[in-house]
């Protein structure tokens, strides 16, 4: 049976329990925007959508999942992803009533702590039903997250990335 993740933080001494779960409060590239086009944009809980000059641009957050060895519940990310307008249109159309089988492909738009650059990675989004977030599933690269995320990674890697999302 696998275990509960658990560990004592090298940098602020606390005992952490439960596998570590971060979010991102929105897409880097909201970030970068200036108030003006914020203001005629929207960033939401769970969507996001902004004009600039080269067009609009549409967003999602979901779910990534990486597997920790020996561990029951995976390291999650709450990340966001850029959707097209017919991807985006569709899952605000059945937001109530997902279907599941219907993946929409995506880039990732967040720089994930300890990974080199984690932007613009190929994606599918798989929506959940419940009202539970999308479960993304990383498409296959060279990257060390698309590895973690088909192989898993250690506890210790799992501590020291979570140590990093904590205290920079």
């Amino acid at each position: 049976m696998a275990g509960i993740f658990s560990f004592k933080c090298s940098c602020c001494g606390e005992v952490h329990e439960g596998s570590p779960s971060f979010g991102f409060s929105a897409p880097d590239h909201w970030l970068g925007q200036d108030d003006g086009i914020k203001s005629e944009g929207k960033l939401g809980d769970d969507l996001c959508y902004y004009q600039d000059e080269d067009g609009y641009h549409y967003f999602a957050r979901v779910i990534l999942e990486i597997p920790i060895d020996g561990v029951s519940e995976p390291f999650m990310w709450g990340v966001w992803v850029s959707l097209s307008r017919s991807s985006y249109e569709h899952y605000v159309e059945t937001w109530s009533e997902p279907d599941p089988q219907r993946g929409y492909f995506g880039w990732l738009c967040n720089q994930l702590p300890y990974y080199e650059s984690t932007h613009a990675m190929g994606a599918d989004v798989y929506p959940q039903p419940d009202g539970k977030r999308p479960i993304l599933s990383l498409h296959q690269t060279d990257h060390e997250l698309y590895q973690d995320f088909i192989d898993g990674i250690t506890v210790e890697k799992a501590q020291h990335i979570a140590e990093l999302a904590m205290h920079g």
